[in-house]
């Protein structure tokens, strides 16, 4: 967090990367997901006399030259901004709040908010901004040390879902923890606490990943297709299959701790295949299949980091295994970068708000 003379308040939210077990958090699995520090969302708070939503001059835009261009950008870009997330948490926290006798202070503010997480990519975008805005309005209101970290994802969560986006807690997660996160979903946990349990990794423990994705991504949001209804009907192909990737992060967990990345390679191709047989082609897209068999060719081990658009890889063989993905990136018109991932953003307020049980 950054903070002027003008009790100015800044916080930046870092995209998410899904590494093993989606997308079994919405099915009561298990994760381990990281976040992402080559992009991020930046939210800045100001006091002032009214509260205010500040549009973006570029995602929110609404003057143009022509209807033409109102059209193309549409048909690029979307309806969607980033003033509605900024209302959404905004409405969710202050429910929250009265909800739990959590008493706020008087007083406005502006939000700004600025991100270079590419759209449409399953690196969390949305979340990012929510996530961001939330860590601005509990330092806003000074009550940081009453709302505890494990709530903190479902609030996210809770002002997407006011918007109609469909997703699970693990982004959230991965985005209020920092660092790379083991994420256990399972059905007594939330029954029980509302929330699952959440165990922080050592980031070291990671191998060099790389990231590649595309320019003009397909809509991650159209990728979890009927297999939800399936679940929900119980069929059993679907309910296996959905505990075996969750169980692909409990092996995970185990391979990272022993720093056998031959399994964890594994693990990792695993995981996409069983997507793959779940969702069907048609569902995930050929540009997202693509990126995953650009990896593939080269002998590297890759998967979605979300639900399309990006995914995440690694080359077992070290940097001419690299190049070769670079080479085969730059053929194939994807961009590829090396995964930076960001170390844990929890303060000392946050950590004593953290239940015995993580």
């Amino acid at each position: 967090m950054t903070t002027t003379k003008k009790t100015t308040i800044e916080h930046k939210s870092y995209a998410r990367v899904g590494l093993l077990g989606n997308p079994s958090d919405v099915y009561f699995g298990r994760t381990i997901s990281f976040s992402l520090s080559n992009f991020w969302a930046i939210v800045r708070l100001e006091p002032s006399d009214d509260l205010v939503i500040q549009p973006h001059p570029f995602h929110d835009l609404v003057r143009f030259n022509s209807i033409s261009q109102l059209v193309n950008r549409l048909e690029s870009e979307g309806y969607y901004g980033g003033v509605r997330l900024l209302m959404a948490i905004c409405k969710v926290f202050q429910k929250y709040c009265n909800e739990n006798n959590i008493e706020l202070k008087g007083g406005n503010f502006t939000l700004h908010y600025d991100t270079n997480i590419p759209r449409q990519t399953g690196l969390s975008g949305s979340s990012a901004i929510v996530s961001a805005a939330l860590n601005c309005l509990l330092d806003f209101y000074n009550v940081r040390h009453l709302i505890k970290v494990e709530v903190r994802p479902n609030l996210i969560l809770s002002a997407e879902k006011e918007l109609g986006i469909v997703a699970g807690l693990q982004d959230r997660v991965a985005q209020v923890y920092g660092g790379v996160v083991y994420m256990d979903f399972s059905k007594e946990h939330m029954d029980k606490l509302g929330h699952g349990i959440y165990t922080p990794m050592d980031t070291s423990l990671l191998p060099p990943l790389h990231l590649i994705y595309a320019e003009n991504p397909s809509d991650s949001g159209k990728v979890h297709s009927n297999v939800r209804k399936r679940w929900l009907d119980g069929e059993e192909f679907i309910i296996s299959s959905m505990k075996e990737v969750a169980n692909l992060a409990l092996e995970g967990r185990s391979a990272l701790l022993e720093k056998n990345y031959t399994k964890f390679a594994e693990l990792i191709n695993r995981n996409f295949d069983l997507r793959r047989l779940m969702f069907g082609d048609d569902a995930l897209g050929s540009m997202n299949i693509d990126m995953v068999t650009v990896a593939r060719k080269v002998g590297a081990a890759s998967k979605f980091t979300g639900s399309g658009g990006a995914v995440v890889v690694y080359c077992p063989e070290g940097p001419s295994q690299v190049k070769r993905l670079e080479d085969a990136c730059k053929e194939a018109g994807f961009i590829i970068q090396q995964v930076e991932v960001a170390s844990s953003f929890l303060n000392d307020v946050d950590l004593k708000t953290l239940s015995s049980s993580t």
